[in-house]
């Protein structure tokens, strides 16, 4: 039907506020009065400079990040984070320490051993990665260059519902898919970073948060564009930086502040995901992939328990409105991402569809 809203269940690049993209298109030919878009403006323009400088302000308000901290807008994805991580931070000699919970992090361990020893402080692997466990039973080394961990799998569905406690073992986090979902104490970690594409905006700029202590570990034979001083020392414009997307997460941060902040936000993932959940639990047709301690609000993943209906589940849930649905290629089934930009609206008409699917076809 022509009217029939669609509902993006995509897991990025993924749904962006409503009011986000009306914003966007508004100022897009013609920037706050400027007689021309803003992806056409210089980086060192009076249009971009406090487009740049707003959006790390509201990063900072949002995600209560104190002077100690450099907020940084790089490009190369969390995928180049990978391999900056430990070409930045790794002491020679010492080992990183990785928590591996899925494909991102086997990823980040495959990059590391370029670096140097790698030691797994647990490794779901065996399981499939459908748990995390108690990040108490980890074993901190406490003379590890760092250790690291990605909160939330959009692949395989987990998130991090409480974070290690690794003293003066810098904690590196990608945070990429969960980020500005529910607040947090920055202070626990010695790095945070973030590709834009699932909670923060479109593709294209990578948010860095780092203790600026910690980026002066560099060694002097990493590539200048590769070291986080260089960017902290140019204000993230080292090299032309992605104006555009940059733009789009300032708009995304004041969109969360305008949301009541990162409780409010919290609060309401929170019922989005206890919704869906609860119409998988409560099913026959439908099953959970992942340890109920362990699920992320962000990427519900579930199969169908007669798996020759998944066809007709796919084809029938996209013709409803309800898009992006499919699982991960490399593991099949079903993802709802609901981001923080996901309304309560849509998964309600994700949970009424699912029922009505069973009903005809359990």
């Amino acid at each position: 039907m022509a009217n029939q809203p669609v509902y993006n269940f995509n897991a990025g690049p993924a749904v962006l506020p409503k009011p986000v993209m009306e914003q966007a298109q508004a100022e897009f030919l013609d920037f706050r009065g400027c007689g021309y878009g803003l992806m056409e403006a210089s980086h060192r323009s009076a249009e971009f400079e406090p487009v740049i400088a707003e959006a790390e302000a509201d990063i900072r308000k949002l995600m209560g990040i104190g002077d100690e901290y450099a907020v940084l807008f790089l490009q190369g994805g969390a995928s180049l984070q990978f391999a900056m991580v430990p070409m930045n931070l790794h002491i020679p000699g010492k080992k990183m320490q990785y928590a591996n919970t899925g494909s991102w992090t086997e990823s980040a361990i495959k990059e590391a051993k370029l670096f140097g020893e790698v030691d797994l402080v647990c490794d779901g692997k065996a399981i499939n990665y459908t748990a995390i466990g108690d990040v108490a039973d980890w074993e901190i080394d406490p003379d590890a260059s760092y250790v690291y961990l990605c909160s939330n799998n959009t692949i395989f569905g987990t998130e991090y519902h409480e974070f290690p406690l690794t003293g003066d073992v810098p904690l590196i986090a990608d945070m990429s898919s969960d980020i500005l979902s529910r607040p947090l104490d920055v202070n626990l970690f010695g790095m945070i970073f973030a590709g834009a594409q699932k909670n923060l905006g479109p593709a294209g700029v990578t948010l860095v948060i780092i203790r600026k202590d910690l980026a002066q570990r560099v060694a002097p034979t990493v590539p200048t564009m590769l070291r986080y001083t260089t960017h902290i020392d140019k204000g993230s414009m080292f090299n032309t930086p992605p104006t555009f997307s940059i733009y789009m997460l300032g708009l995304v941060a004041k969109w969360a502040l305008a949301q009541g902040g990162l409780e409010a936000i919290e609060a309401r993932n929170a019922e989005k995901s206890e919704m869906l959940y609860e119409c998988i639990d409560s099913s026959r047709l439908y099953v959970g992939t992942v340890a109920a301690a362990d699920r992320s609000r962000m990427n519900v993943t579930f199969r169908l328990t007669n798996e020759a209906l998944e066809a007709a589940f796919n084809k029938q849930s996209a013709a409803a409105g309800l898009v992006g649905l499919k699982g991960h290629r490399s593991v099949g089934g079903f993802r709802a991402s609901i981001y923080n930009a996901m309304p309560v609206e849509g998964v309600e008409a994700l949970v009424s569809f699912m029922q009505e699917f069973e009903r005809k076809n359990g």
